[in-house]
């Protein structure tokens, strides 16, 4: 503030766009979708926030999970809509992952629920996209990755 005594910033209490956002996306879908499927890391408290935003919204049913081959087919029963989104830090091929699992499942209508517009996007390292690829490759074997690290979410 000293430094930059002219900076207009958002009280310090305040949650950051993309996760203010993604919250307000969720509220508008939950009230439609039987259920919400978020994308991101347990330990991720942005991404059980919106587990939580998802089930006050109206939605009957909202799992987290890391891959899509955590997903259990059995809470598609009786399911007309899910509703898919995933923490701010998750990679977007996490989510693709979640996409095309539930297209191979008769849900490829995808409708895009948009709070506000983002514009800021981060591109991953190309290692890093081989890497998780593997590990998702590896959640689908059954197999523990040969680094055995977690993704954070």
């Amino acid at each position: 503030k000293n430094k930059f005594p002219n900076l207009l910033s958002p009280p310090s209490d305040d949650i950051c766009y993309a996760t203010q956002n993604r919250q307000t996306a969720v509220k508008k879908m939950g009230a439609e979708a039987g259920l919400v499927i978020v994308v991101g890391s347990k330990n991720s408290s942005n991404s059980v926030r919106l587990v939580e935003v998802a089930l006050g919204a109206g939605a009957r049913a909202a799992h987290l999970v890391d891959y899509a081959e955590e997903i259990d087919e059995a809470w598609l029963e009786g399911v007309s809509t899910v509703g898919v989104t995933s923490g701010a830090s998750v990679p977007e091929i996490l989510v693709e992952g979640v996409l095309e699992w539930l297209a191979a499942r008769g849900y490829e209508d995808v409708e895009t629920v948009k709070a506000a517009e983002e514009s800021i996007t981060f591109s991953l390292p190309k290692e890093l996209r081989r890497d998780l690829r593997a590990e998702a490759a590896a959640a689908v074997a059954g197999s523990p990755t040969a680094s055995g690290d977690a993704t954070e979410g």
